[in-house]
């Protein structure tokens, strides 16, 4: 089985700021994200105003998994409540080079 990404891109809700932000994302990635099975490492990129999370994981499956875990997380809400536009898809890997 390939491993999957997860790709999730947002804006960060007006009148919030980006610093609360990344303290909120370094308890995320801490208190949940790394800690769910399957979880191989986290990009957090941004362009401006446009942020994203690009996520490996092991497989589909856990992706899946983490997602339907998350609102139980305190550390995944307050990350989420800063966030606004959210679109996210995951994929797997056909091929790498």
């Amino acid at each position: 089985m390939s491993n999957a990404i997860e790709f999730v891109s947002f804006s960060i809700r007006k009148g919030k700021f980006v610093s609360d932000f990344l303290l909120a994302s370094d308890k995320f990635q801490c208190e949940f994200l790394s800690k769910q099975k399957g979880y191989i490492s986290r990009k957090l990129l941004v362009d401006g105003s446009k942020w994203a999370d690009y996520v490996l994981w092991e497989t589909v499956e856990d992706v899946q998994n983490a997602y339907e875990a998350a609102p139980e997380s305190a550390a995944a809400r307050e990350y989420i409540s800063y966030m606004i536009g959210i679109s996210g898809r995951y994929y797997t890997i056909e091929k790498e080079y």
